[in-house]
């Protein structure tokens, strides 16, 4: 009898000492960081909506005179901050932290130099940007209509250079 106490007292000071957590515990953690309870970055203070630039061979347009990077795409505002990656419906709503994988390639590949613009790229104002956009990618607008800002080369061939043997 004694034997059987002395056991179970043993295996209810170990389950207490572990419930408790001694010091000599060791412990595992893991931590996934999905993006949730990201603070969204702060409101975009500009009085109005910004002219905005298609980017070359893109449907993206980005607004050079802001000092942040924002982007429309496909009906969406976006806007990279901190590394991570924001979408609203107007250019400076809500912003709500995107998914890596929610983030549309096309964005992620843009040109390094995407900010520098010939003087000659036209200006497009929001009204024009919100009611056309989905027509004018259906349409294929920029590689007809946008001419030197959106082929280079084209710029090149059109003053006599970029042919062999100029």
């Amino acid at each position: 009898m004694r034997k059987k106490t002395l056991v179970v007292l043993s295996v209810a000071c170990i389950m207490v000492l572990i419930g408790m957590g001694y010091p000599g515990r060791t412990t595992a953690e893991v931590n996934i960081n999905i993006g949730i309870g990201l603070p969204p970055p702060p409101p975009l203070a500009i009085p109005g909506p910004p002219p905005m630039f298609v980017i070359p061979q893109t449907y993206v347009y980005f607004a050079p005179e802001l000092d942040v990077d924002i982007f429309f795409y496909h009906g969406y505002w976006y806007r990279p901050y901190q590394g991570h990656w924001y979408r609203s419906g107007i250019y400076n709503g809500k912003w709500v932290y995107l998914s890596p994988k929610k983030v549309p390639p096309v964005l992620l590949g843009l040109p390094p130099d995407f900010r520098r613009l010939p003087p000659e790229h036209r200006r497009i104002p929001y009204g024009d940007l919100k009611s056309n956009w989905k027509s004018w990618e259906k349409n294929k607008y920029w590689e007809k209509h946008g001419g030197r800002e959106w082929h280079g080369e084209q710029r090149e061939h059109e003053h006599g250079r970029g042919r062999q043997g100029d």
